[in-house]
């Protein structure tokens, strides 16, 4: 759920700080609640990583505003703009503010370790699905005026949407490794699952937990989708069936 009541004291426009002499792009959070600033000014960048991390896991994302806005008095906040715990920590509040555009510069501009991927991947597609809930795009702006009751219901997109808004908004390379995915499998893991189903379709463990080595997933997740494969053949099968019989007559 994105936290409405952060929005109107977490965050400075990126105007407001390039008038003071900062860079656009660098954190630009307020201080909420007026909370002091902590004495920051001796931290190391693995410290200052080491409580973004920290607050973040927390889910303490008031907090973690808090630190941010902080940083900016810090002796090396060029430097301390450019660690990725900070850039992971902005794209959070930024998300949790309903700041996208600020959300997709951050990703888009900014390289991320594959460990960070799967977290921002998510932000990334939940943003635009977000808008993509506000706003239609084939709408005259009256018309979208009047979708406004269905936006506040919260009203969920549906899987062709969603699919509509990852086609149109593909994620960037910075937090992505290029590959694709298909119902949550990467391309290449499908492929071997398929291989080992066609020369087994009824994997014992051993067999089950080779394959998930093999894959990278668990061994009740190589077996749920054997499962699931082989309910959808004896589907077809039974649909091929039927149409034959009617077929004939």
């Amino acid at each position: 759920m994105l936290n409405d009541k952060l929005q109107p004291k977490l965050w400075m426009p990126n105007a407001v700080v390039a008038a003071a002499g900062a860079a656009p792009s660098a954190p630009v959070v307020s201080n909420p609640g007026g909370f002091p600033p902590p004495a920051v000014f001796t931290f190391t960048p693995e410290t200052v990583s080491n409580v973004c991390e920290q607050l973040e896991e927390s889910g303490n994302v008031e907090r973690l505003a808090a630190f941010l806005w902080s940083l900016m008095s810090h002796p090396n906040f060029a430097e301390l703009s450019k660690c990725e715990a900070v850039l992971k920590a902005r794209a959070l509040v930024a998300f949790h503010m309903c700041h996208f555009r600020e959300l997709y510069q951050l990703l888009e501009n900014n390289r991320f370790s594959k460990g960070s991927h799967g977290k921002l991947q998510a932000m990334w597609l939940e943003a635009h699905y977000q808008v993509r809930k506000r706003v239609r795009p084939w709408q005259t702006e009256t018309q979208q005026l009047f979708q406004e009751a269905e936006k506040l219901r919260g009203r969920p997109l549906g899987p062709v949407d969603k699919y509509r808004v990852r086609k149109k908004f593909p994620m960037p390379r910075t937090i992505w490794d290029g590959e694709q995915k298909t119902h949550c499998f990467k391309e290449r893991t499908r492929s071997l699952l398929r291989e080992w189903y066609l020369q087994d379709p009824y994997p014992n463990p051993t067999k089950k937990r080779e394959l998930a080595q093999k894959t990278g997933l668990t061994p009740t997740q190589v077996g749920n989708w054997f499962k699931n494969r082989r309910q959808r053949d004896r589907a077809a099968a039974a649909k091929n069936r039927y149409t034959q019989f009617f077929q004939v007559f």
